[in-house]
């Protein structure tokens, strides 16, 4: 009747037999025709906001950490000469890779030629006089035998013949050191890798074990240092026993991956094989090492690198991807949405990525829906469309 009452109210006024209608009964009706128009002009509340929910990935995996270190050379040698003397020639190009045996300074020979046929010189004279002093020696033997000589006389031949017997043993070591020197004025590589530019010019005076004239770098394979903390080290020495090994032996055989700082390659893979005796007291870290093969020759002595280094046993790892997680103050949270579609926020401890996915170290189980897409459009306690998707086991 009221609805009746407000469309004459508002269209052509109604007419009351009989008597007036109360100015009291009029601001009634005129009242409640305003609020059903306002009921009738109000918007309609608007849907739930559309999000996108998953499953996480649950699946068998090792957790890994990450770390800076720096790439060493296996082998670094200074090369020097064993003799002085003046440069001759250089037989190799700067940074060229060189291998053992291989030539690469000449000193002038020369001198040392001449010392060599001093030697022998020296040597021909002590085998002369040794060869006269052996018949001496007979023909006294002979002699005293008939008793034509005195003792004495014997004595001093085999004293003679002792004497250069000494001397032709000395003339025999003199010409192996002679022939030594000339040897050493041909400097050859001593060992297989990269070599530095020439550091003395030709013509210039080398000084014996004094004068550098270059270094040579082993590539292949290559060491990669870096430090541990205390805690990891107890972490991967206990994984380590649980495989039968042990981490201060060879650095327990992880197998590791190494990146450069710019991703430009594929992860290195390299294997650890050495730690320290003891961890560093002023830092709380120790240093381990790790073997990498190094064909390509991309890995250079001196680059650093990040490697990745296995920190737990296999076990059935929750992932998400980063973009489910949200932050709350200091608290990382993901939302959950139920079978009404109703939002719930849970506290989760993130870990390291492993396939493109953020690691759950607590707060889920897996079994939870959980909102990839939207977290903008969501909070606690509202209701969601959610729109099922399904997380690959890697991410792209």
């Amino acid at each position: 009747m009221i609805s009746t009452l407000c469309r004459r109210a508002f269209g052509k006024p109604p007419s009351f037999p009989g008597a007036a209608l109360p100015l009291a009964v009029l601001a009634l009706l005129l009242t409640g025709c305003e609020d059903e128009q306002a009921a009738a002009n109000a918007p309609a509340a608007p849907p739930p906001p559309q999000v996108t929910v998953a499953k996480p990935v649950v699946k068998p995996i090792v957790e890994d950490d990450e770390f800076v270190g720096r790439f060493a050379a296996v082998s670094e040698v200074e090369v020097r000469a064993r003799v002085g003397g003046y440069l001759e020639s250089i037989a190799f190009e700067d940074g060229q890779i060189v291998k053992e045996g291989d030539l690469l300074f000449t000193i002038d020979a020369r001198p040392f030629e001449t010392a060599l046929g001093q030697a022998q010189a020296e040597l021909d004279g002590a085998e002369a006089e040794l060869n006269f002093s052996r018949s001496e020696l007979t023909r006294a033997e002979e002699l005293i035998s008939r008793g034509n000589i005195s003792q004495q006389a014997r004595d001093e031949r085999r004293e003679a013949f002792l004497s250069a017997q000494a001397r032709v043993a000395a003339a025999k070591a003199a010409i192996e050191r002679a022939k030594l020197d000339l040897e050493y004025t041909q400097i050859r590589a001593p060992l297989t890798g990269r070599i530095d530019r020439n550091y003395v010019s030709e013509g210039n005076l080398v000084e014996a074990n004094s004068t550098v004239l270059t270094n040579i770098v082993s590539t292949d394979p290559i060491y990669f240092y870096f430090d541990i903390d205390e805690r990891s080290f107890l972490v991967y020495a206990r994984n380590a026993r649980e495989r039968g090994a042990r981490l201060q032996e060879g650095g327990g055989g992880l197998d590791v991956a190494i990146r450069l700082s710019d991703d430009s390659e594929d992860p290195f893979e390299g294997k650890l094989d050495f730690s320290e005796n003891r961890l560093d007291p002023d830092s709380g870290t120790m240093r381990v090492r790790a073997l990498v093969p190094n064909p390509d020759l991309v890995l250079q002595p001196g680059l650093f690198g990040r490697v990745n280094v296995p920190g737990s046993l296999p076990y059935d790892g929750i992932l998400l991807p980063d973009a489910a997680i949200a932050s709350d103050q200091n608290k990382r949270i993901v939302y959950v949405v139920d079978e009404e579609g109703q939002v719930a926020s849970k506290e989760v401890r993130p870990g390291p990525r492993i396939d493109g996915y953020r690691v759950i170290r607590e707060g889920l189980s897996g079994e939870e829906t959980i909102v990839v897409n939207g977290l903008m459009r969501v909070r606690p306690g509202v209701t969601v469309a959610p729109e099922m998707t399904e997380l690959p086991p890697v991410a792209e």
